[in-house]
């Protein structure tokens, strides 16, 4: 037993320890709790390393590295020590993303030797809701994406990603993981969209992460040919309904506080702001 304050790569045998802290916050940590309940904690399975923080023997904070650097529930001691361990290893994540306070608090730390960043996103609001809307109905033509049809999706894929990450994710290995990730999420069952009548993407989203006690849409994407003519809110309300039947009570997004039409469909569908993600690119 660890009787000292000290930060440490943890081990599948910390399972149970790390979800006690993953739940204090289920909204915000549904992702890399999603993750770990998959995969658990060896670090060839969850893709990362998931490192923990005692103080006085106690875990009481997380991060995880992997593709994406997170700190989860990381006092600023914590915070310290995962940004020590981070300048160690060198870096070999794409983003450092999590709550605003903490990933700042990380980034100040890290950038003399990680920086410059491509983009920092210092304030994506947070929103959530645990219902359906009063005053949208659902769009009865966004359906769930069939195995059969991820060559269809795909290419909204990609568009959706280029313009919100500012890169294409079909660079360095052609593609191949990001194909592997949409094609698990159509398999899945959380890919969701509106076809027209050619066939064609009009409106799409994903449930990017799903835990027993939440989940997070991501990837909503309108075909720009449709966009301003009121396919977003319908579309939205109709994968909130499957995400609040099939998958969590509490459905969560994060989103560019730049985006302002975004933002605004979203608070139509009734998602509420309740905190910040912060969001550094490489």
């Amino acid at each position: 037993m660890l009787t000292q304050t000290t930060s440490r790569v943890l081990e599948p045998s910390d399972l149970d320890a790390a979800l006690a802290i993953l739940h204090r916050e289920p909204v915000a940590n549904a992702f890399v709790t999603a993750r770990i309940q998959v995969a658990g904690l060896d670090p060839w399975r969850l893709g990362g390393e998931m490192w923990g923080w005692y103080e006085g023997g106690v875990l009481t904070s997380l991060c995880y590295a992997g593709a994406n650097l997170v700190p989860i529930c990381a006092t600023p001691r914590a915070v310290r020590a995962f940004a020590d361990r981070a300048r160690r290893a060198g870096r070999r994540c794409s983003s450092i993303v999590g709550p605003a306070d903490a990933t700042a608090a990380l980034w100040r730390l890290l950038e003399p030797q990680w920086g410059p960043a491509r983009e920092v996103r210092t304030h994506q609001p947070l929103m959530v809701t645990d219902r359906m809307p009063d005053a949208v109905a659902p769009d009865p033509y966004v359906r769930r994406v069939r195995k059969d049809e991820l060559q269809t999706i795909m290419p909204a894929c990609v568009a959706m990603f280029t313009e919100e990450v500012g890169v294409s994710p079909l660079a360095g290995d052609g593609g191949l993981l990001y194909q592997a990730r949409v094609a698990e999420l159509v398999g899945a069952g959380r890919s969701f969209a509106r076809f027209d009548a050619d066939g064609k993407v009009v409106f799409k989203a994903e449930i990017g992460a799903a835990t027993g006690r939440a989940c997070q849409i991501q990837g909503v994407w309108v075909a720009p040919e449709h966009r301003g003519k009121g396919v977003a809110a319908p579309g939205m309300a109709s994968v909130l309904r499957y995400a609040l039947t099939d998958f969590a009570p509490v459905v969560s997004l994060y989103v560019n506080d730049f985006n302002t039409p975004a933002r605004r469909t979203y608070e139509r569908v009734g998602f509420q702001e309740v905190g910040a993600f912060m969001s550094v690119l490489f």
